[in-house]
């Protein structure tokens, strides 16, 4: 494939969110987990047992609340989430920069995996689920053109998506 694919956004706490759900099994089941708890506290509230209704269905709340809070408490934390990324990526590599502050070129070869998601793309820099990630939200791109370009580098040079 020749030629490259410029493309730039603002990063958003559901990218973060996005990259998390993708990789990390807690944030992938934990609302599942919230539903089933719910469920079970609603059958013991109308089986009289108040108490561990009450407290299973508090618990719930916690759990499908505290995944959320996490990641927008993580993504205002950072000293450059909310800054615009700009991005080239071509037949070498994908290079990334935000301002003057932070540039980084990963090369192909470096990228062990990907996923696309409904939001965008989750990079992963290491086999497994931990470790860095980079995200690229569909939104990066003016064009479908584009996506479709910078999808095709990925098959291209990581392989196919996991």
């Amino acid at each position: 494939m020749s030629g490259s694919v410029d493309f730039r956004w603002a990063p958003e706490p559901g990218d973060w969110g996005d990259a998390l759900r993708t990789a990390v099994p807690m944030f992938r089941w934990a609302p599942w987990f919230a539903a089933a708890l719910a469920v079970g506290s609603v059958v013991a509230l109308l089986a009289d047992l108040t108490a561990i209704g009450v407290f299973g269905l508090v618990v719930a709340v916690v759990v499908a609340v505290l995944v959320p809070v996490q990641v927008r408490f993580s993504f205002h934390g950072h000293p450059l989430a909310t800054k615009a990324v700009t991005a080239t990526a071509d037949d070498q590599s994908l290079r990334m920069s935000v301002g003057e502050a932070a540039r980084s070129e990963l090369d192909w070869a470096d990228l062990p995996g990907w996923t696309e998601t409904a939001r965008g793309f989750v990079l992963r820099t290491v086999d497994g689920a931990r470790g860095p990630m980079y995200v690229v939200p569909h939104r990066a791109f003016d064009e479908d053109a584009d996506r479709a370009r910078f999808r095709a580098l990925l098959v291209e040079h990581v392989g196919p998506a996991s």
